[in-house]
Protein backbone atom coordinates (compact mmCIF):
# COMPACT_ATOMS: atom_id res chain seq x y z
CA UNK A 1 0.00 0.00 0.00
CA UNK A 2 1.03 3.59 -0.54
CA UNK A 3 -0.29 6.71 1.11
CA UNK A 4 -2.59 8.49 -1.28
CA UNK A 5 -2.13 11.96 -2.65
CA UNK A 6 -4.78 14.67 -2.88
CA UNK A 7 -6.72 14.21 0.34
CA UNK A 8 -7.34 16.16 3.54
CA UNK A 9 -7.30 14.74 7.06
CA UNK A 10 -10.25 15.65 9.27
CA UNK A 11 -10.38 15.85 13.11
CA UNK A 12 -12.45 12.68 13.61
CA UNK A 13 -9.99 10.55 11.57
CA UNK A 14 -12.22 10.86 8.54
CA UNK A 15 -10.63 12.09 5.32
CA UNK A 16 -11.87 14.04 2.34
CA UNK A 17 -10.51 12.63 -0.91
CA UNK A 18 -9.88 15.19 -3.66
CA UNK A 19 -8.79 12.81 -6.40
CA UNK A 20 -11.98 12.81 -8.46
CA UNK A 21 -15.18 14.80 -8.77
CA UNK A 22 -16.94 12.67 -6.15
CA UNK A 23 -14.80 14.25 -3.38
CA UNK A 24 -15.64 11.31 -1.12
CA UNK A 25 -15.85 11.74 2.65
CA UNK A 26 -14.28 8.50 3.87
CA UNK A 27 -14.72 7.40 7.47
CA UNK A 28 -12.05 5.44 9.32
CA UNK A 29 -11.89 1.87 8.04
CA UNK A 30 -13.97 2.66 4.94
CA UNK A 31 -13.24 3.07 1.23
CA UNK A 32 -14.27 5.63 -1.36
CA UNK A 33 -16.66 5.04 -4.24
CA UNK A 34 -13.78 3.65 -6.31
CA UNK A 35 -13.24 0.98 -3.60
CA UNK A 36 -9.46 1.15 -4.00
CA UNK A 37 -8.69 4.02 -1.59
CA UNK A 38 -9.05 3.15 2.08
CA UNK A 39 -8.91 5.19 5.27
CA UNK A 40 -6.73 3.43 7.83
CA UNK A 41 -6.41 5.31 11.08
CA UNK A 42 -7.02 8.68 9.47
CA UNK A 43 -4.53 8.09 6.65
CA UNK A 44 -5.78 7.44 3.11
CA UNK A 45 -4.04 4.66 1.22
CA UNK A 46 -4.08 3.51 -2.39
CA UNK A 47 -4.69 -0.24 -2.40
CA UNK A 48 -3.63 -0.67 -6.04
CA UNK A 49 -0.26 1.07 -6.26
CA UNK A 50 2.12 -1.16 -8.20
CA UNK A 51 -0.57 -3.79 -8.77
CA UNK A 52 -1.55 -3.83 -12.44
CA UNK A 53 -4.23 -6.33 -13.44
CA UNK A 54 -3.63 -5.75 -17.16
CA UNK A 55 -0.47 -5.09 -19.17
CA UNK A 56 -0.67 -5.24 -22.97
CA UNK A 57 0.96 -3.87 -26.09
CA UNK A 58 -1.80 -2.23 -28.13
CA UNK A 59 -2.01 -0.29 -31.37
CA UNK A 60 -2.75 3.27 -30.40
CA UNK A 61 -5.83 3.06 -32.62
CA UNK A 62 -7.37 0.69 -30.07
CA UNK A 63 -7.60 3.43 -27.43
CA UNK A 64 -9.03 4.92 -29.75
CA UNK A 65 -6.59 7.67 -30.72
CA UNK A 66 -6.53 8.20 -34.49
CA UNK A 67 -4.68 11.51 -34.60
CA UNK A 68 -1.79 10.87 -32.21
CA UNK A 69 1.14 9.06 -33.83
CA UNK A 70 -1.13 6.78 -35.91
CA UNK A 71 0.30 3.32 -36.41
CA UNK A 72 2.38 3.41 -33.22
CA UNK A 73 2.23 1.07 -30.23
CA UNK A 74 1.10 1.93 -26.70
CA UNK A 75 2.09 -0.04 -23.62
CA UNK A 76 -1.28 -0.26 -21.88
CA UNK A 77 -1.82 -0.80 -18.17
CA UNK A 78 -4.65 -0.82 -15.64
CA UNK A 79 -5.37 -1.66 -12.04
CA UNK A 80 -8.73 -2.82 -10.74
CA UNK A 81 -11.38 -0.34 -9.68
CA UNK A 82 -13.37 2.57 -11.08
CA UNK A 83 -15.13 5.70 -9.83
CA UNK A 84 -18.10 5.00 -12.13
CA UNK A 85 -20.44 2.02 -12.16
CA UNK A 86 -21.77 2.09 -15.72
CA UNK A 87 -24.43 -0.54 -16.31
CA UNK A 88 -22.91 -1.24 -19.75
CA UNK A 89 -19.26 -1.40 -18.67
CA UNK A 90 -17.12 -3.17 -21.29
CA UNK A 91 -14.36 -4.06 -18.80
CA UNK A 92 -16.47 -4.84 -15.76
CA UNK A 93 -14.39 -7.90 -14.86
CA UNK A 94 -11.58 -5.60 -13.73
CA UNK A 95 -13.30 -2.24 -13.20
CA UNK A 96 -16.07 -3.52 -10.93
CA UNK A 97 -14.02 -6.12 -9.03
CA UNK A 98 -11.99 -4.67 -6.22
CA UNK A 99 -9.32 -7.20 -5.37
CA UNK A 100 -5.66 -7.08 -6.35
CA UNK A 101 -4.71 -10.23 -4.46
CA UNK A 102 -3.60 -12.03 -7.61
CA UNK A 103 -1.72 -9.05 -9.03
CA UNK A 104 2.03 -9.34 -9.25
CA UNK A 105 3.70 -6.18 -7.98
CA UNK A 106 5.35 -4.16 -10.74
CA UNK A 107 7.15 -0.94 -9.91
CA UNK A 108 7.04 2.17 -12.16
CA UNK A 109 10.61 1.69 -13.40
CA UNK A 110 9.76 -1.80 -14.64
CA UNK A 111 6.69 -0.55 -16.51
CA UNK A 112 8.74 2.10 -18.30
CA UNK A 113 11.57 -0.30 -19.10
CA UNK A 114 9.15 -2.87 -20.52
CA UNK A 115 7.47 -0.23 -22.66
CA UNK A 116 10.83 0.76 -24.09
CA UNK A 117 11.91 -2.83 -24.71
CA UNK A 118 8.60 -3.50 -26.49
CA UNK A 119 9.14 -0.74 -29.01
CA UNK A 120 6.21 1.32 -27.75
CA UNK A 121 6.04 5.05 -28.33
CA UNK A 122 3.72 5.71 -25.43
CA UNK A 123 2.28 4.39 -22.20
CA UNK A 124 -1.52 4.27 -22.01
CA UNK A 125 -3.38 4.39 -18.72
CA UNK A 126 -6.53 2.64 -19.83
CA UNK A 127 -9.08 -0.24 -19.59
CA UNK A 128 -10.35 0.87 -16.16
CA UNK A 129 -10.48 4.50 -15.03
CA UNK A 130 -6.85 5.60 -14.57
CA UNK A 131 -7.75 8.39 -12.17
CA UNK A 132 -8.24 5.83 -9.41
CA UNK A 133 -4.63 4.65 -9.70
CA UNK A 134 -3.31 8.20 -9.92
CA UNK A 135 -0.29 7.76 -7.65
CA UNK A 136 0.95 4.81 -9.71
CA UNK A 137 0.27 6.51 -13.05
CA UNK A 138 1.91 9.72 -11.82
CA UNK A 139 5.16 7.98 -10.88
CA UNK A 140 5.20 6.05 -14.15
CA UNK A 141 4.42 9.13 -16.24
CA UNK A 142 7.26 11.18 -14.81
CA UNK A 143 9.74 8.41 -15.58
CA UNK A 144 8.26 7.87 -19.03
CA UNK A 145 8.57 11.52 -19.95
CA UNK A 146 12.20 11.45 -18.89
CA UNK A 147 13.04 8.76 -21.45
CA UNK A 148 10.98 10.19 -24.30
CA UNK A 149 7.83 8.09 -24.00
CA UNK A 150 4.48 9.83 -24.40
CA UNK A 151 1.74 9.42 -21.79
CA UNK A 152 -1.86 8.92 -22.86
CA UNK A 153 -4.97 8.80 -20.73
CA UNK A 154 -8.15 6.92 -21.60
CA UNK A 155 -10.64 8.30 -19.16
CA UNK A 156 -14.24 8.89 -18.16
CA UNK A 157 -13.28 12.50 -17.47
CA UNK A 158 -14.37 12.48 -13.83
CA UNK A 159 -11.08 13.56 -12.28
CA UNK A 160 -10.90 16.51 -9.89
CA UNK A 161 -9.49 19.89 -10.84
CA UNK A 162 -6.63 19.24 -8.40
CA UNK A 163 -5.73 15.91 -9.99
CA UNK A 164 -5.73 17.30 -13.51
CA UNK A 165 -3.56 20.23 -12.45
CA UNK A 166 -0.98 17.81 -11.01
CA UNK A 167 -0.95 15.39 -13.92
CA UNK A 168 -1.22 17.57 -17.02
CA UNK A 169 2.51 18.47 -17.36
CA UNK A 170 3.20 14.78 -18.00
CA UNK A 171 0.17 14.08 -20.19
CA UNK A 172 0.47 14.19 -23.98
CA UNK A 173 -2.90 12.92 -25.20
CA UNK A 174 -6.28 11.80 -23.89
CA UNK A 175 -9.41 10.13 -25.12
CA UNK A 176 -12.36 10.98 -22.89
CA UNK A 177 -15.69 9.14 -22.90
CA UNK A 178 -18.55 11.57 -23.22
CA UNK A 179 -21.13 8.99 -22.29
CA UNK A 180 -24.21 11.14 -22.70
CA UNK A 181 -25.26 14.78 -22.76
CA UNK A 182 -27.99 14.54 -20.15
CA UNK A 183 -27.28 14.76 -16.43
CA UNK A 184 -30.11 12.34 -15.69
CA UNK A 185 -28.32 9.63 -17.71
CA UNK A 186 -25.13 10.11 -15.73
CA UNK A 187 -27.01 9.95 -12.44
CA UNK A 188 -29.21 6.97 -13.35
CA UNK A 189 -26.87 4.67 -15.26
CA UNK A 190 -23.33 5.77 -14.46
CA UNK A 191 -23.08 7.09 -10.92
CA UNK A 192 -21.97 10.68 -11.44
CA UNK A 193 -22.86 14.01 -12.99
CA UNK A 194 -22.37 15.45 -16.46
CA UNK A 195 -20.96 18.88 -15.61
CA UNK A 196 -17.60 17.76 -14.14
CA UNK A 197 -16.93 15.82 -17.34
CA UNK A 198 -17.68 18.87 -19.48
CA UNK A 199 -15.48 21.04 -17.26
CA UNK A 200 -12.59 18.61 -17.51
CA UNK A 201 -12.90 18.29 -21.28
CA UNK A 202 -12.56 22.04 -21.59
CA UNK A 203 -9.66 22.13 -19.15
CA UNK A 204 -7.79 19.34 -20.95
CA UNK A 205 -8.11 21.35 -24.14
CA UNK A 206 -6.87 24.51 -22.42
CA UNK A 207 -3.82 22.66 -21.15
CA UNK A 208 -2.86 21.88 -24.74
CA UNK A 209 -3.19 18.11 -24.37
CA UNK A 210 -4.19 16.38 -27.62
CA UNK A 211 -7.83 15.37 -27.09
CA UNK A 212 -10.21 12.94 -28.77
CA UNK A 213 -13.75 12.11 -27.62
CA UNK A 214 -15.61 8.80 -27.68
CA UNK A 215 -19.35 8.21 -27.32
CA UNK A 216 -20.84 4.73 -27.04
CA UNK A 217 -24.27 5.16 -28.62
CA UNK A 218 -26.91 3.08 -26.84
CA UNK A 219 -30.46 2.80 -28.21
CA UNK A 220 -33.00 4.78 -26.19
CA UNK A 221 -30.32 5.94 -23.76
CA UNK A 222 -28.33 8.61 -25.59
CA UNK A 223 -29.28 8.26 -29.28
CA UNK A 224 -31.87 10.99 -29.82
CA UNK A 225 -31.21 13.51 -32.55
CA UNK A 226 -31.47 16.34 -30.03
CA UNK A 227 -28.93 14.86 -27.64
CA UNK A 228 -26.47 13.94 -30.38
CA UNK A 229 -26.76 17.45 -31.80
CA UNK A 230 -26.15 19.00 -28.38
CA UNK A 231 -23.11 16.80 -27.93
CA UNK A 232 -21.66 17.62 -31.34
CA UNK A 233 -22.22 21.34 -30.88
CA UNK A 234 -20.49 21.25 -27.48
CA UNK A 235 -17.45 19.56 -29.01
CA UNK A 236 -17.27 22.07 -31.85
CA UNK A 237 -17.83 25.17 -29.73
CA UNK A 238 -15.86 24.25 -26.61
CA UNK A 239 -13.20 21.82 -27.82
CA UNK A 240 -12.83 22.86 -31.44
CA UNK A 241 -13.85 21.43 -34.83
CA UNK A 242 -10.57 19.52 -35.19
CA UNK A 243 -11.43 17.32 -32.17
CA UNK A 244 -11.99 13.76 -33.44
CA UNK A 245 -15.28 12.22 -32.35
CA UNK A 246 -15.45 8.42 -32.17
CA UNK A 247 -18.97 6.99 -32.35
CA UNK A 248 -18.98 3.46 -31.01
CA UNK A 249 -21.60 0.78 -31.64
CA UNK A 250 -23.14 -0.75 -28.53
CA UNK A 251 -23.37 -4.49 -27.93
CA UNK A 252 -25.03 -5.86 -24.77
CA UNK A 253 -22.56 -5.98 -21.88
CA UNK A 254 -22.53 -6.32 -18.09
CA UNK A 255 -26.00 -5.33 -16.83
CA UNK A 256 -27.30 -3.56 -19.92
CA UNK A 257 -29.36 -5.60 -22.39
CA UNK A 258 -30.40 -2.84 -24.76
CA UNK A 259 -30.54 -3.69 -28.47
CA UNK A 260 -27.40 -3.50 -30.60
CA UNK A 261 -27.02 -0.02 -32.05
CA UNK A 262 -28.41 0.06 -35.62
CA UNK A 263 -25.87 1.06 -38.24
CA UNK A 264 -28.30 3.73 -39.38
CA UNK A 265 -28.06 5.36 -35.96
CA UNK A 266 -24.28 5.59 -36.22
CA UNK A 267 -24.57 7.07 -39.69
CA UNK A 268 -27.13 9.58 -38.43
CA UNK A 269 -24.83 10.55 -35.57
CA UNK A 270 -21.93 11.01 -37.97
CA UNK A 271 -24.03 13.26 -40.20
CA UNK A 272 -25.01 15.31 -37.16
CA UNK A 273 -21.37 15.70 -36.17
CA UNK A 274 -20.26 16.76 -39.62
CA UNK A 275 -23.19 19.16 -39.99
CA UNK A 276 -22.28 20.74 -36.65
CA UNK A 277 -18.81 21.45 -38.05
CA UNK A 278 -16.65 18.56 -36.85
CA UNK A 279 -13.94 17.64 -39.35
CA UNK A 280 -13.13 14.12 -38.16
CA UNK A 281 -15.93 11.75 -37.17
CA UNK A 282 -15.40 7.98 -36.99
CA UNK A 283 -17.74 5.03 -36.58
CA UNK A 284 -16.39 2.18 -34.45
CA UNK A 285 -17.28 -1.39 -33.51
CA UNK A 286 -18.44 -2.10 -37.07
CA UNK A 287 -17.12 -4.13 -39.98
CA UNK A 288 -17.05 -1.31 -42.56
CA UNK A 289 -13.37 -0.36 -42.81
CA UNK A 290 -14.04 2.90 -44.62
CA UNK A 291 -15.72 4.31 -41.51
CA UNK A 292 -12.40 4.33 -39.63
CA UNK A 293 -10.29 5.81 -42.40
CA UNK A 294 -9.10 9.40 -42.17
CA UNK A 295 -10.02 11.71 -45.04
CA UNK A 296 -8.96 15.27 -45.76
CA UNK A 297 -11.75 17.53 -44.46
CA UNK A 298 -10.98 20.00 -47.24
CA UNK A 299 -10.80 17.90 -50.43
CA UNK A 300 -11.93 14.45 -49.27
CA UNK A 301 -8.71 12.68 -50.21
CA UNK A 302 -8.00 9.38 -48.39
CA UNK A 303 -5.20 10.09 -45.92
CA UNK A 304 -4.99 7.06 -43.62
CA UNK A 305 -6.35 3.64 -44.56
CA UNK A 306 -7.07 1.38 -41.59
CA UNK A 307 -8.15 -2.20 -41.05
CA UNK A 308 -9.31 -2.92 -37.53
CA UNK A 309 -6.69 -1.34 -35.32
CA UNK A 310 -3.96 -1.41 -37.97
CA UNK A 311 -2.79 1.40 -40.23
CA UNK A 312 -2.35 0.01 -43.75
CA UNK A 313 -1.38 3.22 -45.52
CA UNK A 314 -0.59 6.76 -44.41
CA UNK A 315 -0.39 9.38 -47.18
CA UNK A 316 -0.05 12.44 -44.95
CA UNK A 317 3.03 14.53 -45.75
CA UNK A 318 4.43 16.69 -42.97
CA UNK A 319 1.00 17.00 -41.35
CA UNK A 320 -0.64 18.13 -44.61
CA UNK A 321 -2.83 16.60 -47.28
CA UNK A 322 -0.61 15.64 -50.25
CA UNK A 323 -3.21 16.92 -52.72
CA UNK A 324 -4.70 20.19 -51.48
CA UNK A 325 -2.01 20.90 -48.84
CA UNK A 326 -4.59 21.47 -46.09
CA UNK A 327 -3.24 21.07 -42.56
CA UNK A 328 -4.34 17.82 -40.88
CA UNK A 329 -4.99 18.09 -37.16
CA UNK A 330 -3.11 15.85 -34.77
CA UNK A 331 0.30 14.97 -33.37
CA UNK A 332 2.81 12.90 -35.34
CA UNK A 333 0.38 12.45 -38.20
CA UNK A 334 2.94 11.73 -40.93
CA UNK A 335 4.00 8.14 -41.45
CA UNK A 336 6.35 6.87 -38.74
Amino acid sequence: MKEALLYVKLPDKSVRCHLCAHHCLIREGKRGICRVRENQGGVLYSLVYGKPVAQHIDPIEKKPLFHFYPGSLAYSIATCGCNFHCLWCQNWEISQIFSSQNSKEVNPAKIVATAQESGCQSIAYTYTEPTIFFEYAYDIARRAQGVGLANIYISNGYMSEEMLKEFWPYLDAANVDLKAFRDETYRRYIGGYLQPVLNNLKQIKKYGIWLEVTTLIIPEINDSVEELRDMAEFIVQELGPDTPWHLSRFFPAYKMNAPITPLTTLEKAKEIGLKAGLRYVYEGNIADREKINTYCPNCGRLLIRRSGFSVLENFIQEAHCPDCKAAIAGVGMSEI
